[in-house]
């Protein structure tokens, strides 16, 4: 999904005052992703990683370790244990999913086979915590073995709740917050804990990543509906079609006449589709300004990272990082 959209890009901006940092944390992927005795472990990951991406969430951790002041060794090998944590969910959505393609490219469990995408992203998790471990800090590793088992919990709820229409918002946020924003909030606060930033400036940047991963993922989910396939990689009513309550749709159910309602435990719950269901979905969303009423939630949240970032001392990298907050939703004009 796009952050190549828009024309200015301060996630490049940051990647460029942080090229020495990312260069060290590729080198320790390469080296961590190899395995003497399990050739395929390092087949597989290659082709998710070669896949390219925005590596944003390792950055994030390298950013916020710099922006308190950190200049030990450490925060490479958190970076690259939030990039592993990273993929190894990608390679376990894709299973779950039955999906086939991602960043343009065959998805892995289609190349190989699932058992190996599932192998493989159980060897990346083992690995992270080999790395989180190596910094000696035991917070840091409380905070991502917890993110870890939130991901893992924010997945399974999705499993029941995507399809259910007793789903509401608040469930929503849940799920989202388990799915994307705990790695993201993980990655910017175990920075700060690693550089040894007092509470305040931490929390800061908890609540810069909840609230930037809450955003990233609510325009995802709008960008869905009225989206440029040619610019997301993802065909317009996508998460229709695989009966997942987003929402958009989350909030035109609750507004739904008994009429309305039939039609989305038809298409959703149940799963009988048909031709001009999508059409008539839309319609419904229209009818009811959900659309416009998503897009507002995503700048809503977009705002909050940028209030936490204020709460920070004043650097480049402060500014980058607000930057990124209104370039996630400025996906969405």
């Amino acid at each position: 999904m796009g952050l190549d959209t828009i024309t200015s890009k301060p996630h490049e901006a940051l990647a460029e005052l942080l090229a020495d940092d990312m260069s060290a944390v590729n080198g320790l992927i390469e080296d961590r992703m190899a395995s003497e005795h399990a050739p395929r472990i390092p087949e597989v990951t290659a082709h998710l990683v070669g896949a390219g991406g925005k590596r944003l969430r390792p950055m994030l951790t390298l950013a916020a370790a710099r922006l308190c002041g950190y200049e030990g060794p450490f925060h490479i090998h958190l970076a690259a244990t939030v990039e592993f944590i990273h993929t190894a969910t990608l390679l376990h959505d894709d299973v779950v999913d039955e999906s086939a393609q991602r960043r343009g490219r065959p998805t892995a469990n289609l190349l190989w086979d699932n058992k190996s995408s599932v192998l493989v992203g159980d060897y990346l998790f083992s690995r992270s915590f080999q790395l989180m471990t190596e910094t000696g800090n035991i917070d840091v590793l409380r905070i991502l073995s917890n993110a870890s088992a939130t991901i893992a919990e924010g997945e399974v709820l999705q499993l029941t709740a995507a399809t259910d229409l007793k789903t509401t918002e608040g469930i929503y946020l849940q799920v989202v917050r388990g799915k994307t924003a705990a790695l993201f909030s993980a990655a910017t606060e175990v920075g700060g804990v690693i550089a040894g930033a007092d509470a305040d400036n931490v929390q800061a940047l908890f609540d810069y990543g909840d609230a930037l991963g809450i955003a990233f993922q609510i325009a995802d989910d709008l960008l869905d509906y009225q989206g440029d396939s040619a610019q997301t990689g993802k065909n317009v009513g996508d998460d229709f079609r695989e009966r997942k309550l987003t929402l958009p749709v989350i909030k035109a159910v609750a507004q739904a006449t008994d009429e309305e309602r039939a039609f989305w435990i038809r298409t959703i719950e149940k799963g009988r589709q048909e031709e001009g269901d999508l059409d008539h979905a839309m319609a419904l969303m229209d009818k009811y300004g959900t659309l416009a009423a998503t897009r507002d939630d995503a700048l809503d949240w977009a705002a909050k990272a940028k209030s936490a970032i204020s709460r920070l001392p004043d650097h480049e990298i402060r500014a980058l990082l607000g930057g990124i907050a209104d370039y996630v939703v400025a996906r969405l004009n």
